[in-house]
């Protein structure tokens, strides 16, 4: 479909637009893929909701013309998972920040991954607090600067994938910004995938992060992205010597486990008939 259709199918043009992004920022790429991904689904849009904390990122739902909720600071899984036990034949997707998502949201984000809850989490990862003022954050790069680590920063970051898969979810991608097409791809499987899917996209704040480490504009933050990311079909048949500095992109986890809501569900319904009898 067009870009001016899918524009006008999925989008509250008529009432959310300027957005509040800074140009040349990477939440509308993320935005483009996930309409662009829910039109290859032909989703029913009144059965989506779409959940997200505070910050930059999770203004994106603010946007689409669906069911959106916009909660408290780290609170969006909580607020999901609520909704998808009340309502499960909805489809329930989470869009949040690298600093919503693993700092306060921290360790709502291992157990929700540890339960295997049927949801999507859109973690939008620019490894730094855009919207507050620049600090940062629990994926700044060791030694890069932030506005509260001036001389750099002395903690190491997590790495968001590698977090979740080892907590329990059963579906990891990756992508970048720049990786445009490769997001639609990632979003659909892990929407399709039974269980906690996590979708990780890298991508760029050149307003806080950039200008603060040598990459003042977007396109050469994009450019780093495209140099350092290595699809992790290729990565395979790379040495460690070759991989060092670089992540891989694409489906990292894909596997098969019981999740919480269909668990649950079963469980109930055995109770339920234990009453009745």
């Amino acid at each position: 479909m067009p870009y001016t259709e899918l524009i006008h199918k999925y989008l509250r043009h008529n009432k959310k637009f300027p957005h509040v992004w800074c140009p040349g920022c990477g939440n509308g790429i993320v935005l483009g893929a996930l309409i662009r991904a829910f039109d290859k689904m032909n989703f029913d849009m009144e059965k989506v909701v779409l959940v997200s904390g505070i910050g930059c990122s999770s203004r994106l739902p603010v946007y689409v013309d669906c069911n959106t909720l916009h909660t408290t600071h780290g609170r969006a899984l909580t607020f999901a998972t609520g909704i998808k036990f009340a309502k499960p034949e909805l489809n329930v997707i989470v869009i949040m920040g690298d600093g919503d998502a693993t700092a306060i949201g921290g360790n709502h984000l291992i157990h929700a991954a540890r339960r295997n809850i049927d949801l999507t989490a859109i973690i939008i990862n620019n490894n730094i607090y855009g919207m507050t003022g620049g600090q940062y954050s629990p994926t700044t790069p060791f030694g890069a600067k932030a506005a509260t680590s001036a001389y750099g920063n002395i903690e190491h970051p997590f790495n968001i994938s590698e977090l979740v898969a080892v907590a329990g979810a059963t579906y990891v991608g990756r992508s970048t910004a720049f990786h445009a097409k490769l997001i639609d791809k990632l979003i659909i499987q892990a929407v399709e995938k039974p269980g906690f899917g996590v979708v990780e996209v890298i991508t760029h704040c050149h307003t806080q992060y950039g200008r603060r480490n040598n990459t003042p504009t977007a396109v050469e933050m994009m450019k780093l992205q495209q140099e350092k990311a290595v699809l992790i079909e290729k990565a395979k048949k790379m040495s460690p010597d070759e991989l060092k500095g670089k992540f891989t992109i694409g489906t990292l986890v894909d596997r098969n486990l019981p999740n919480y809501c269909s668990e649950y569900s079963r469980i109930r319904r055995v109770a339920l008939t234990k009453t009745d009898k």
